[in-house]
């Protein structure tokens, strides 16, 4: 039976860790970019209905399984590797930059690659040990390299990978070939709804369904 710390009597430490699927303004870094904020802010969106932090698919996770947040590390537009919109360098804002700073999760929750597979990234080649810089400008070896600093940094978290729906085939495939081989569970989410390319308040509680779904048969296991 797999063990998660979801029973342990002091409260579950859960890290997210994403894009603009799982920002909001006020839980992330102020030097990070929110996509999701509420009425009246600059950063609001006036195509989709997702107002309050209450309403995001992470907050709903964890206020209903009774965890605590360790810290939320999202940023609008971050790709896994360098690789951005418009052929620029998303090195500040990627996932492999950001991966050292999770605080001390007992749950990870790593909701990636969106955004690498929409700016026109090549997937590059499977490649799981001696990355050099140049591999990060490629989705498979970024996205090992990722997996395998989470791992070592975090030894003692149970990471998930969340995957969006209506990505490219290529990034799908990618993620769960690697994640296999690191032997991180994906959730493959279904049926999502969305205004604007992101979870409309109905989108975020199927995102939540079915997280909590997954991490629950995950622990019957």
């Amino acid at each position: 039976m797999l063990i998660l710390p979801v029973m342990a009597m002091a409260q579950t430490r859960v890290t997210i860790f994403g894009d603009s699927y799982s920002t909001f303004e006020g839980s992330i870094p102020s030097t990070h970019e929110p996509w999701y904020a509420p009425e009246g802010s600059t950063w609001e969106k006036k195509n989709n209905d997702v107002k309050k932090v209450e309403q995001t698919w992470w907050y709903q996770v964890i206020e209903r399984m009774g965890w605590q947040l360790e810290t939320n590390n999202s940023w609008s537009g971050s790709t896994v590797g360098y690789f951005g919109y418009q052929n620029e360098n998303y090195q500040p804002r990627s996932f492999n930059t950001r991966v050292a700073y999770l605080g001390e999760p007992d749950i990870i929750f790593c909701l990636a690659g969106t955004n690498d597979s929409w700016t026109g990234e090549n997937p590059g080649e499977y490649k799981y040990a001696n990355w050099t810089e140049n591999d990060m400008w490629y989705f498979r070896p970024a996205l090992a390299r990722l997996l395998s600093t989470m791992k070592q940094n975090y030894p003692l978290a149970k990471i998930f990978f969340i995957l969006n729906t209506q990505l490219k085939d290529w990034t799908t495939e990618s993620v769960h070939v690697v994640c296999k081989h690191y032997d991180v569970p994906c959730i493959d989410l279904h049926d999502i709804d969305k205004q604007d390319g992101h979870p409309s308040q109905v989108g975020m509680k199927a995102i939540a369904d079915q997280v909590i779904e997954f991490v629950k048969n995950e622990a019957a296991k």
